[in-house]
């Protein structure tokens, strides 16, 4: 028995501001935006796995974080579940390079 586990779509309760948030996750985490969004955190003293400072802080985009409180618990829970994959799917090399801000210490 050999099947593949399939995540189920979950329904978006607020479909604009779960695109808007969403967006701003994945522009930062692209390919020619992720190695300056990485520098940001480092210089605000930031570590990348801390979602919530992230946003309070800004550095997603000014009205992430407002856009973000308006999304329901399920939905807050898939943006934190893409923001966390996206930072995993980081080049090796980038993440060496920010070392710290990848460490859990």
């Amino acid at each position: 028995m050999s099947t593949l586990h399939e995540q189920p779509v979950l329904h978006v309760g607020d479909p604009e501001a779960f695109g808007a948030v969403k967006g701003a996750i994945e522009s930062s985490f692209s390919l020619g935006h992720v190695a300056a969004f990485l520098k940001t955190l480092e210089r605000s003293g930031v570590r990348v796995r801390d979602f919530q400072s992230v946003l309070a802080k800004g550095l997603l985009g000014k009205a992430t974080a407002t856009q973000y409180g308006q999304l329901g618990n399920s939905d807050q829970g898939q943006i934190r579940e893409l923001y966390l994959a996206s930072l995993e799917r980081v080049a090796p090399e980038l993440r060496q390079k920010f070392f710290k801000l990848y460490a859990y210490y």
